[in-house]
């Protein structure tokens, strides 16, 4: 039963590994995804990654490629939109109840998050970025004291880190991103919840202009026929055979 139980951890994992190498840009739209290639580089057995593929292709984050195999499927524009109009209005929500709610709080533990980002940026790590700033939202979710809020916003989250990762990647320095996040954090911390909600929403609501633009953006494109992962091997969950 143990290992039952811990099977989908294992999933996941692997899940998040392949996410990762897409948001960060190794894996962009086109490349194609080899089931067996993933196992080894991931140091798993075939079975948690074909499930791990069957979850993202279902998500849309995969589709069929020619031939044989899956590849990485581009960002849908309309999906895109239609998230960051969602967003705007539930994370400011979440900003407003934060600052009404947990002021205190933020003061105390808000400033790791923006020093983690901020070393992110220095580093000039997508992916550690990307982690930081699901880590910020994730910890102002939890200030709103609201458990609806998360739960809604985790459906969303597999295309927010794609569309994440292009913004950070094409249409912004990253450096932006966590001045904005300095600016909504005092706004918790002053307790002023109408301010964090007008900011949130507004920063919410500028959509990234090029992140389905194909190849026309500042990043560059190589061939990545069976591009290879470039995470770690993922250590076995408790009880699960990572061969």
């Amino acid at each position: 039963m143990k290992i039952l139980a811990a099977q989908p951890k294992l999933v996941e994992l692997v899940q998040d590994a392949i996410l990762t190498e897409i948001a960060s840009g190794r894996l962009p739209p086109g490349s194609r995804i080899i089931q067996e290639q993933l196992a080894h580089e991931l140091g798993v057995s075939r079975q948690p990654v074909q499930q791990a593929l069957l979850v993202l292709r279902n998500l849309g984050v995969l589709r069929e490629a020619p031939g044989r195999g899956l590849q990485v499927a581009p960002l849908d524009p309309d999906h895109v939109r239609n998230m960051y109009d969602m967003r705007a209005v539930i994370e400011g929500l979440a900003f407003r109840k934060a600052a009404e709610r947990n002021a205190e709080r933020a003061a105390r533990e808000g400033r790791g998050y923006i020093e983690r980002g901020r070393e992110a940026v220095a580093q000039g790590d997508v992916a550690r970025m990307i982690e930081a700033d699901m880590a910020f939202h994730a910890f102002i979710y939890e200030l709103a004291a609201n458990p609806l809020i998360g739960p809604a916003m985790e459906t969303h989250w597999t295309n927010t880190q794609r569309v994440m990762g292009e913004v950070l990647m094409r249409d912004e320095r990253p450096r932006d991103i966590w001045d904005q996040h300095e600016v909504l954090l005092a706004a918790i911390i002053a307790k002023d919840g109408r301010k964090a909600e007008l900011s949130r929403a507004s920063t919410s609501s500028r959509r990234p202009t090029s992140c389905c633009s194909g190849s026309n953006g500042r990043r560059r494109r190589r061939d990545t026929a069976g591009v290879p992962l470039h995470a770690s091997r993922l250590p076995p969950p408790a009880g699960v055979p990572g061969g």
